[in-house]
């Protein structure tokens, strides 16, 4: 077990449900190795974030990971308690003008951060998951130790997670699987022959028995789902028209000589609500070139752009008008754009 005490350390923190066990192991272990009259022990507790463009002074994670970092100071605080000689807490954002995206690009900033500040040991929260949900810190550690600092995992306790695969189903949901399957096998199999359509509804019966209380997340409303099949005919073409032009786009900036792109990571907050219509956003978003979805949380979208056109076309919301048409009607689709929205939450606040 590596020693806290008489150390400079550095813990990097992200929502888990794990870092509250975190923070508390850190810091009794920098409190039971002080010793009276010597430096007491500094905790970085840091939270890296990628420079991004935003329409205001602080991105949505900037703001979001201050206000976790000042959570975890607290906690800090009530762990020390009158041991207040044996700890000096610290917080910082880590700001990295890069989009951190891989374990390796984490490992870098951390490691930066620790050289900067003489750190020799990192203590890793074991729900340490940097980059969302994906689990990232069992290379993140091996890309820390490989640059020469000590890592240590800190052995608090998981969480166990037992997510619901199984839920209520009615008959439209079977059906609706039932007929998606089927046509999907008979448009892979391009053939109505006989026998074709009754292989096709042997398959599509097994697979609607064995999925649609799975897939299928919620009831399935006909006439609602007709309508929005009706107006994804008009979408569609949209949709192909601003893939050809964004072809076109970074065709020209493929052959010309000097490779004008200006990457840049861009958030804003989507007025779409159901899964499904952000999930068409998203899937749309990527879709066109010199755009691509990045990360999603309920409605807000981290979106990477090649170029400033593409950025300008992004914030403009044609997409997002697009699929709410789709999904809530025509009367919806006369909204704000998404530049419009952050241009009058800057005048409101």
């Amino acid at each position: 077990m590596v020693e806290v005490a008489s150390k400079r350390v550095l813990v990097p923190v992200s929502e888990s449900p794990s870092l509250r066990n975190t923070v508390a192991y850190v810091v009794q272990r920098a409190v039971e190795g002080f010793q009276d009259g010597g430096r007491p022990t500094e905790v970085h507790f840091v939270y890296p974030v990628s420079q991004r463009v935003t329409f205001g002074e602080e991105s949505a994670e900037s703001i979001a990971a201050g206000e976790l970092l000042d959570i975890v100071s607290v906690w800090a605080e009530e762990d020390v308690g009158e041991n207040a000689d044996a700890v000096e807490v610290k917080t910082s954002l880590i700001r990295s003008r890069d989009y951190l995206f891989s374990h390796r690009d984490y490992a870098n900033a951390l490691e930066v951060y620790a050289r900067s500040n003489d750190i020799g040991l990192v203590v890793f929260d074991p729900e340490y998951y940097p980059a969302g949900t994906t689990p990232l810190l069992p290379t993140l550690e091996a890309e820390v130790r490989r640059a020469g600092v000590e890592v240590e995992e800190a052995p608090v306790q998981r969480e166990r997670r037992g997510p619901v695969l199984v839920r209520r189903g009615n008959v439209g949901q079977f059906l609706a699987l039932f007929g998606l399957s089927f046509l999907f096998y008979v448009l892979l199999s391009g053939s109505v022959e006989p026998t074709g359509v009754v292989t096709g509804a042997i398959t599509g019966a097994v697979v609607a028995v064995s999925l649609w209380r799975v897939s299928l997340t919620a009831p399935i409303h006909p006439v609602r789902t007709a309508r929005r099949l009706w107006r994804m005919l008009f979408y569609v073409p949209y949709l192909l028209w601003e893939i050809f032009k964004a072809n076109l786009e970074i065709a020209y900036i493929v052959l010309h000589p000097d490779l004008p792109i200006d990457p840049q990571v861009v958030d804003f907050d989507a007025a779409v609500w159901s899964p499904l219509a952000a999930t068409a956003l998203a899937n749309s978003i990527t879709l066109t070139p010199g755009t691509l979805t990045v990360d999603i949380t309920p409605q807000h979208f981290t979106i990477h752009t090649l170029t400033r056109k593409a950025r300008t076309g992004l914030m403009a919301g044609g997409l997002e008008r697009g699929v709410r048409f789709v999904f809530y009607g025509l009367a919806a689709s006369r909204t704000a754009s998404p530049a419009e929205r952050l241009e009058q939450r800057g005048e409101d606040s």
